[in-house]
């Protein structure tokens, strides 16, 4: 008589468990992480108190810094920073469309000259909306 050796099966990876798993564990990290708007320069918000601010979909974080420099859109802007470098930073940074809102985000110590700059280039690039950041005070 002659036997066959029988192979043992292979075992098969199934991926549809792991797949699952995965998923849970994306969606659990998507819900749980904070989203918070970093800008290139290390600023001290002043504090206002109010309603929240609406979010915009087209806008333009401009920061100015507490020792004159400046940032946009989150790229801080490098040597003798004018009134004509900032409108043209935020004419490439709006893409040239108008409806965009410039959020000035200006450190509690910074000069009030910086922010005007900041003001008259937005007024230059012909961008109309313009918001100031702040945090919110603590409630008593």
């Amino acid at each position: 008589m002659k036997f066959r050796h029988r192979h043992p099966d292979e075992p098969e990876i199934n991926l549809i468990p792991f797949i699952d798993v995965l998923l849970v564990v994306l969606i659990f990290l998507m819900l749980s992480t904070t989203f918070a708007r970093h800008t290139a320069l290390q600023i001290n918000l002043p504090q206002a108190g109010g309603a929240p601010p609406k979010e915009f979909p087209l806008e333009v974080v401009v920061a100015v810094g507490s020792d004159g420099r400046y940032a946009v859109g989150g790229a801080p802007l490098t040597g003798t920073v004018d009134v004509a470098a900032l409108e043209r930073a935020l004419r490439e940074a709006s893409r040239g469309r108008q409806e965009v809102q410039v959020v000035v985000a200006a450190d509690a110590l910074a000069a009030h000259q910086r922010v005007m700059n900041v003001l008259d280039a937005a007024r230059a690039a012909g961008l109309a909306r313009v918001a100031f950041a702040a945090q919110q005070t603590p409630a008593p």
